[in-house]
């Protein structure tokens, strides 16, 4: 009970740890591609967002190489921003890289670590380990979790962040004064969720999705100049590299692909990584093969 902050969203829980941990002159570590909301919550508390470039060879993770060298051209660092599984990317980390990353960080104690989880239960190979069972990492994480992705309660606002009593005490303290509480109706329905939605009902939807995935990667696969350097196994975004359409302009290819076939999909540049686009495959089966046969179609008119 004193370890645990419920929370209108996830994304307050984020928020709410970024406030508690960091501040003026301070700076937040945050792995490209990142969900853009990481460094302008950083900026809003009045942090130094340190984005900190992944490559699509090593599938956009961090590397303790990459974390490394930030924290030595950064000792004011206090806070890394580590969303697995990641939204742009689908990107997991096994457990070797997390030890990788743990490794690094016990030499620089002063470090806290924000663990974006919120895509957990959406794991389609191997298993989404949690930062937190790291050893000596569970006293400088917070954990943030929610209901919105694997139980789809995104618009009941409900979700939360984990973390060692004092940390927990220091986002309470910033909740009282923002909105005290989560609603009763979303805290009823999270405890419905617990409680009445089965493990078998989950992996049933993960299987769903693990389809979905597959299918998107392999009309992807079918279009020429599109890549996908190491497909992702959580979440559900397909980040794939469309750097050789519109010389790399990947807002400019965007905004036609709206324009001329009304299928939005999100730039790149939003997420630190250009030349790329997010495709999120959280719908119906037949709006996807519509969508993927419009992105064919288009790219095929621009190759004409």
């Amino acid at each position: 009970q004193t370890e645990i902050v419920v929370g209108n969203g996830a994304k307050q829980s984020v928020y709410q740890g970024i406030l508690a941990t960091s501040g003026p002159g301070d700076a937040v570590i945050i792995p490209a591609p990142f969900w853009p909301s990481y460094p302008e919550m950083a900026s809003l508390v009045g942090a130094d967002p340190v984005i900190v470039a992944t490559t699509a060879d090593s599938g956009y993770l961090l590397t303790p190489e990459a974390l490394r060298r930030t924290l030595e051209d950064h000792p004011n660092s206090k806070l890394l921003v580590l969303c697995n599984p990641s939204n742009p990317t689908g990107g997991v980390y096994n457990r070797e890289q997390l030890e990788g990353l743990a490794a690094v960080l016990r030499e620089y104690p002063k470090v806290v670590v924000l663990a974006d989880e919120i895509y957990e239960r959406l794991v389609y190979e191997g298993e989404c380990i949690s930062f937190a069972t790291m050893p000596g990492m569970f006293q400088r994480t917070l954990t943030v979790n929610g209901f919105s992705k694997a139980y789809a309660m995104t618009g009941l606002r409900l979700g939360y962040v984990a973390a060692p009593q004092k940390l927990a005490k220091a986002v309470t303290t910033i909740q009282s004064q923002l909105t005290s509480c989560a609603g009763s109706i979303s805290q009823a329905a999270g405890v419905a969720a617990l409680t009445k939605v089965s493990d078998e009902e989950l992996e049933n939807n993960v299987q769903i999705m693990k389809g979905k995935r597959d299918y998107v990667l392999a009309e992807l696969e079918k279009m020429p100049g599109v890549s996908v350097a190491i497909p992702p196994s959580g979440a559900f975004y397909v980040l794939p590299d469309v750097a050789s359409y519109f010389g790399g302009d990947d807002t400019e290819l965007c905004l036609e692909l709206l324009k001329k076939k009304k299928l939005a999909l999100v730039p790149g540049s939003s997420f630190g990584a250009p030349g790329t686009v997010r495709i999120s495959y959280a719908t119906s089966m037949d709006e996807l093969k519509t969508a993927m046969s419009k992105l064919a179609e288009f790219l095929d008119q621009q190759r004409s």
